[in-house]
């Protein structure tokens, strides 16, 4: 690498400037403290550990996702994280090995190897809470309002969410006669929405007629709240898991009208984002203009297994990088006390810490400092009149 080139970073990899990080931090310290004012415990997993447990459960698109490095002390291989929640459900099963409910947030820099999507961050900051020890909804309903009112705080008024839930896909297959190449081939049209490629291949693989029903109908059961209702009128005859899922849908969307009244939901019966690692709800959340989920999340209830301790999970990530881009939270304007080098002696110590430890921003000058940044930023100065000290306005 040349000279010049040196200061360059990789694609996807960014650093984060003072104005813009100042933001950023203002709305981690705003999350963090709406998690734990919800009863979620506060924790710091490590960015690296190794392969085996960091991609416990996770698939393998986290696979790919994770950067991968050999550690020099043990020889075995170790992962820079590209998803915190399998690190969350480790401490949960073993560190702390908590009986009962256990809610825990976090937040920190996860690392992909490939960006989610064009000009998209390989480094982006993550915040999330995890629910442990509890499968009923009212845990659904917990997570769901709380990534809500997450959104909302953060200065997100305007925004809408994506809602399905992997028990309606499920048993529709579970009644079917299908083998698992067959359903590997059904999900990835199931994904595409193509309808007409969808008949096609129910035509030439399904020789039942109610099961191919069913599966032609499934993608069209995407749209408003008014599609549960039609859902569960047109799916009366699926198995017992399909209506338990619609039921639970339907629960949740009154939970989100009452509290949530400007909130807007679109529901997605075939939705199978995260298909191999959910089993229930899942859901997205969107802002206008934003093409990629601000947050996702949804019920992992087998992710504990791996570890020795199966636990019924729920929780969401959202993802603060690009949350700061698109808030409409107001951080404080930046101020503070400027005190220039002629008072910067020993004898305004004492003022100065005073001043600091009631939270000011104090910057003391310097003997060069000199140009349009000699002030740092402050809209006050320390000057010193007869034997005291005064802050006045600049």
């Amino acid at each position: 690498m040349n000279k010049v080139d040196r200061w360059l970073l990789p694609d996807g990899i960014e650093e984060i400037l003072p104005s813009e990080a100042s933001h950023i931090e203002s709305l981690r310290r705003l999350v963090v403290n709406l998690f734990q004012r919800f009863g979620y415990d506060y924790v710091i997993p490590p960015m690296v550990e190794f392969i085996d447990s960091l991609l416990t459960g996770s698939g393998e698109l986290a696979n790919l996702d994770t950067f991968k490095v050999v550690d020099q002390l043990s020889g075995k291989t170790m992962g820079m994280r590209a998803d915190i929640t399998p690190q969350i459900a480790r401490m949960d099963a073993h560190s702390l090995k908590r009986e009962g409910i256990n809610r825990l947030c976090y937040a920190g820099h996860v690392l992909y190897t490939k960006p989610k999507s064009p000009l998209a961050s390989r480094t982006p900051i993550q915040v999330g809470v995890e629910l442990f020890g509890e499968s009923g909804l009212d845990a659904d309903k917990e997570v769901i309002s709380l990534l809500l009112e997450t959104l909302k705080v953060t200065g997100l008024p305007h925004m809408y969410v994506d809602i399905g839930h992997v028990g309606v896909y499920r048993g529709i297959m579970a009644s079917l006669d299908l083998t698992p190449a067959q359903q590997s081939e059904y999900r990835t049209l199931l994904q595409s929405k193509s309808t007409s490629a969808i008949a096609a291949w129910v035509e030439a693989n399904v020789s039942s007629k109610q099961g191919a029903a069913l599966l032609n109908l499934l993608p069209t059961l995407a749209g408003s709240d008014d599609i549960l209702e039609q859902a569960k009128a047109q799916l009366v005859d699926a198995p017992e898991e399909v209506h338990i899922a619609i039921n639970e849908l339907i629960a949740v969307n009154n939970t989100i009208k009452a509290r949530f009244p400007n909130v807007k939901c679109y529901f997605d019966l075939s939705e199978l984002r995260g298909y191999h690692y959910y089993t229930g709800l899942i859901f997205g959340a969107f802002a206008p203009g934003v093409g990629n989920a601000l947050a996702n999340g949804g019920r992992y209830d087998h992710v504990g297994e791996s570890f020795g301790h199966a636990r019924p999970a729920t929780g969401f990530t959202v993802n603060l990088t690009a949350i700061s881009q698109v808030s409409g939270h107001k951080q404080k304007e930046c101020s503070g006390i400027y005190v220039a080098p002629a008072n910067n002696c020993d004898t305004a110590w004492q003022e100065v810490s005073s001043l600091r430890e009631k939270g000011e921003r104090v910057v003391m000058g310097l003997s060069d400092q000199t140009g349009p940044y000699a002030h740092q930023m402050c809209d006050r100065e320390l000057i010193k009149q007869g034997d005291t000290y005064t802050v006045v306005s600049l």
